[in-house]
């Protein structure tokens, strides 16, 4: 009933061809997955350290970085980070903007921030702007506290502050 034809018996001499090609073939997606695989995972995920600026170092004027800061010491100005951290004994004399804020020292000036977190020693005087909050007890503040849902632009307390200079 079944026979074998010779359309499914491959030729000999299509054998060897196949081999030959199959190495080269199987040799060149090898190299290309593990050369262009290597890099790509290792570059997207390196990420630089938090940048520190020490108990002994005073600072006046702006500062802005698309990464972290962790400050001990002493800041007159602003300061617009990613993750930026008071430490404390740390004071920043200034308004203060980052995507998540850790408050253990003192600052003076507005704060704005997605995630704001003022620790049990921290001292914040000025107002805060934030999406979220954690005020831990013992935690000094004195100002406004006021929820945005976008608390990183500016526009909205920039234009109301242009509009009452012009009324005074």
């Amino acid at each position: 009933m079944f026979s074998k034809s010779k359309i499914n018996t491959p030729a000999k001499d299509a054998a060897p061809a196949k081999t030959e090609s199959s190495p080269a073939t199987a040799s060149k997606p090898a190299v290309t997955p593990s050369s262009s695989a290597s890099p790509a995972p290792v570059a997207p995920k390196a990420k630089p350290p938090a940048s520190t600026l020490s108990a002994d170092l005073a600072i006046k004027g702006n500062m802005k970085t698309s990464g972290d800061i962790q400050i001990q010491g002493t800041v007159e100005g602003d300061i617009r980070a990613h993750l930026l951290t008071i430490g404390e004994g740390a004071t920043v004399k200034g308004e203060v903007i980052a995507d998540d804020l850790v408050i253990n020292g003192r600052i003076i000036g507005r704060v704005r921030g997605l995630k704001v977190r003022l620790t049990s020693t921290a001292d914040v005087k000025g107002d805060i702007i934030h999406k979220t909050i954690a005020i831990e007890s013992g935690a000094h503040f004195e100002g406004s506290v006021t929820r945005q849902d976008d608390p990183l632009n500016a526009t909205v307390a920039k234009t109301s502050g242009k509009a009452a200079a012009k009324d005074a």
